[in-house]
């Protein structure tokens, strides 16, 4: 919940922001006008701008972990029970 919640907000300021500067109607894909009705277009943009938004939030979140906390999990688990034990 901790990325999905930011990246939710994030994408809902950029659908706003986004689309009160574009119109859906407006848009061309390859010469073309798109095929697909306005709330179509938004619904797409706004799952997008999510997406893109949770893998940033992720990132921040790998980012923030510290040394140690990476480090917990590394290698395979009966290593680890081998180091302990000997």
């Amino acid at each position: 919940m901790a990325i999905a919640w930011p990246a939710f907000l994030a994408a809902c300021l950029l659908e706003f922001l986004v689309f009160a500067l574009v119109d859906p109607a407006d848009l061309h894909l390859a010469g073309h006008a798109l095929a697909l009705p306005r709330q179509a277009v938004y619904a797409l943009g706004f799952f997008g701008f999510w997406i893109v938004a949770m893998g940033c939030s992720a990132t921040t979140a790998l980012l923030m972990r510290t040394p140690a906390q990476v480090n917990e999990g590394a290698g395979p688990a009966g290593a680890r029970r081998a180091e302990e034990e000997g």
